[in-house]
């Protein structure tokens, strides 16, 4: 099999990502390839650095589409018509609804800015991730690849990574430590573990 087709789900800036895309040029994934970039904001700075690594791109605004179903049916239609074998969520602020993992078994990977099971779960994400670890009073937190299942931050861990936490830390210094010692780190590792697996299975 040739490489794995890769799709991004993203809704912001797209640091994760430019991670990805940073490890494609640099020979770190090289079992899968990112064939498309899917945003839920058509805004998104995401789209930008898509376009500017040559990678197609498409918007899918649940807002616009009506219903949770009718955004999850576009994703998903984008998806076969691009012949896509893994997705991976890229900051992508939507929970995906059980009936559209059950579809993608073990083909949907997400990173998570803490060490799951610590600050993980419903209403987990972004900043208040760290302002959790930091109001609990944790020493370390880290980052953690996993698959995606039903449970939001439920499915198998892939990969972690620790990272100390320092006394004088605010949740904003706190984000972007682990965005650049773990999660730019072990998101594109995992991607190429996965596409790995996904040729030598096929």
């Amino acid at each position: 099999m040739s490489k794995v087709k890769i799709a991004c789900l993203v809704s912001g800036g797209g640091t994760n990502l430019g991670a990805l895309i940073k490890a494609q040029q640099e020979g770190i994934l090289t079992s899968g390839e990112i064939k498309l970039v899917i945003s839920s904001k058509a805004d998104a700075y995401a789209l930008t650095r898509a376009e500017n690594a040559g990678i197609k791109t498409a918007v899918a605004v649940k807002k616009e589409l009506g219903s949770q179903e009718a955004f999850e049916a576009e994703i998903k239609k984008l998806l076969k018509e691009n012949e896509i074998d893994l997705i991976i969520l890229a900051g992508f602020m939507t929970i995906l609804s059980a009936d559209f993992t059950k579809d993608y078994p073990d083909r949907i990977i997400n990173v998570h800015p803490a060490l799951i099971p610590s600050f993980c779960g419903k209403g987990a994400y972004g900043l208040k991730v760290h302002e959790m670890a930091l109001e609990y009073g944790v020493k370390v937190t880290g980052a953690t690849v996993h698959f995606v299942n039903e449970i939001p931050d439920g499915g198998k861990i892939i990969m972690q990574k620790a990272v100390d936490i320092k006394d004088n830390d605010t949740a904003e210094t706190l984000q972007k430590r682990v965005m650049e010692e773990a999660e730019w780190k072990i998101l594109p590792l995992a991607a190429e573990k996965v596409s790995a697996e996904i040729i030598k299975n096929k």
